[in-house]
C-alpha cells in the first residue's frame, strides 16, 4: 500500500487548490473525489461564469464575511485576491473586473477555471481518484494516519478535508465532511442554506415572474422591527424573490423564517426620492399627463408587468384619467412606491443555496495553519468551515485562501 505525504478529500475549489499547492511544494498527493469529475460545483458557480474573487481591500472584504471574519486574516494575508488573479493569469486565464469589484474569467466560462485547476494538478502528478467517497478518517493516538474509501485504506502523513458544504448536493457537496469531522471529535455548528432565495405568500411574485428591479432598497422587518436593509438588484420568480440583494440578505434572515417569525421584505422602488420629492414628482406627472389613464400613468413609474399588481393591490380604477385622481389615491400610491411589502413564507432549500452557513467550528481550527486543534496533521479548507460571506466573489476567495494555507502548512510541518 502506497503512503502519500498528503491526502486531500474533495476536488472542489478548495481541494483542487490545496492539492496543487502541496504538490508544487514537493509533496506526493492523493486527491479523492466522490463524483465522476472534479469541480462539479465550480463549473456552475456564478451562473456558469464563476465570480472568482473581489478586489475590495482586505478591510472592506472582511466586512462582507459573517461573524468569523477575523479567523480568515492569516489565510488572506498569505494568499489574497491579487495573488489569485495573478495565479490564473499565469496559467493563461485572462480576467475582467466588473461592477462592485467582482472578478470573472474573461471567457465568462466557469468551466475554464475548473479545467485549469485540474490540468495544473495533473501536470504536478497529483494522483486523482474519482468515485471515491471517504467514509472514515484513520486516527492513531490523536494523529491522523490516512482515510478509508470504498473499503480501501490509504495512508498519509497529513489529510486535508475540503468536501464543501451541503448546498447543491447534486454536485457532490452533500455534507459528508461534517460527518467526518464529527467522527474524530470536532464540533459542527448547525448548517443551513445561505445565499438562498425566499418564497413569498400570495401570488404577487408569480404575477411578476421575470421582473428584475435595479437600484431598489429592501428593508427587512421581523415582528414589526427593522432588522436590516440592502440596496441593489432583485428578481421576482415563480415562487418568490431572488437576485443579488435578496441572496445577500438571506445570510441573516434564513433562521427567523425557519423559526416561524413574521418576516417582511419592504421594497422601496424610488430610494433616490424622499416622500416629499416623490409627491412632487407625482403631482408633476399628474399635471403634465392630465388626460392619461391611470394604467398608462403607472407605466411611467414602474415596469409594465408591475402595473396590474399595483392596480389590484391599491384597488385603483385602471381607466380613471389623471385629472380625476384624488389626493388620497396619490398618497396611497406614494406610500406603496416607498413600501411595497412581501410576506416571506419559506426559504428555498440546499438545492438552490449558493453556499452553506455553519460548519466545523473555527474555535477548533488553528487560523494560522488551518490545522485541527483536535487531531494532529488534520487540516480543513473551504466551505466545510463555519465561515460564509456575501455574494460577489468572497466565498470562492475563502476556498482558495484556506486551501492554500492548509497545503503550505501541512508541507511545512512535514518538512518535505
Amino acid at each position: 500500500m502506497k503512503t502519500y505525504d498528503i491526502i486531500v478529500v474533495g476536488a472542489g475549489a478548495a481541494g483542487l487548490f490545496a492539492a496543487g499547492v502541496a504538490a508544487q511544494n514537493g509533496a506526493s498527493v492523493l486527491l479523492l473525489e466522490k463524483m465522476k469529475m472534479a469541480g462539479r460545483k465550480l463549473r456552475i458557480t456564478g451562473k456558469g461564469r464563476c465570480n472568482l474573487t473581489n478586489i475590495a481591500p482586505m478591510g472592506e472584504f472582511l466586512k462582507h464575511i459573517g461573524k468569523n471574519s477575523k479567523f480568515l486574516r492569516p489565510a488572506f494575508s498569505t494568499f489574497f485576491s491579487e495573488d489569485l488573479v495573478n495565479f490564473f493569469e499565469g496559467k493563461g486565464v485572462k480576467t475582467v473586473t466588473e461592477r462592485g469589484g467582482r472578478v470573472f474569467p474573461a471567457s465568462d466560462e466557469a468551466r475554464e477555471i475548473a479545467e485549469t485547476l485540474l490540468k495544473w494538478n495533473e501536470q504536478l502528478e497529483v494522483k486523482i481518484m474519482y468515485q471515491s467517497p471517504v467514509d472514515k478518517i484513520l486516527v492513531d493516538n490523536g494523529n491522523v494516519k490516512g482515510i478509508r474509501s470504498n473499503g480501501n485504506e490509504w495512508l498519509a502523513k497529513a489529510v486535508i478535508i475540503a468536501t464543501g458544504g451541503a448546498s447543491y448536493p447534486a454536485t457532490g457537496s452533500s455534507g459528508d465532511g461534517y460527518k467526518l469531522a464529527k467522527s474524530v471529535g470536532h464540533t459542527v455548528q448547525p448548517v443551513r442554506p445561505a445565499l438562498v432565495p425566499f418564497e413569498t405568500e400570495g401570488d404577487v411574485a408569480q404575477q411578476l415572474q421575470g421582473v428584475s428591479l435595479k437600484n431598489v432598497n429592501v428593508n427587512v422587518w421581523i415582528d414589526d422591527k427593522k432588522h436590516g436593509e440592502a440596496f441593489g438588484e432583485m428578481l421576482f420568480t415563480h415562487f418568490g424573490i431572488s437576485g443579488p440583494i435578496v441572496l445577500t440578505l438571506s445570510r441573516n434572515f434564513v433562521e427567523p423564517v425557519q423559526s416561524g417569525k413574521k418576516v417582511i421584505f419592504s421594497i422601496d422602488l424610488k430610494p433616490a426620492l424622499d416622500e416629499k420629492k416623490l409627491d412632487e414628482r407625482l403631482l408633476r406627472d399628474l399635471k403634465e399627463h392630465s388626460s392619461m389613464k391611470m394604467q398608462s400613468l403607472l407605466r411611467l413609474l414602474m415596469p409594465q408587468k408591475m402595473v396590474q399588481v399595483c392596480l389590484d393591490l391599491l384597488h385603483f380604477d385602471a381607466e380613471k384619467p389623471a385629472h380625476q385622481i384624488s389626493a388620497d389615491e396619490r398618497r396611497r400610491l406614494r406610500i406603496w412606491l416607498k413600501d411595497f411589502r412581501l410576506n416571506i413564507s419559506q426559504v428555498r432549500g440546499f438545492n438552490e443555496a449558493i453556499i452553506t452557513a455553519g460548519g466545523v467550528t473555527v474555535d477548533e481550527i488553528n487560523p494560522d495553519t488551518m490545522e485541527s486543534k483536535v487531531i494532529q496533521n488534520l487540516y480543513f479548507a473551504g466551505e466545510l468551515i463555519d465561515v460564509d460571506a456575501d455574494t460577489g466573489g468572497y466565498n470562492l476567495q475563502i476556498a482558495f485562501s484556506t486551501g492554500n494555507l492548509a497545503a503550505i502548512s501541512a508541507v511545512k510541518k512535514l518538512r518535505i
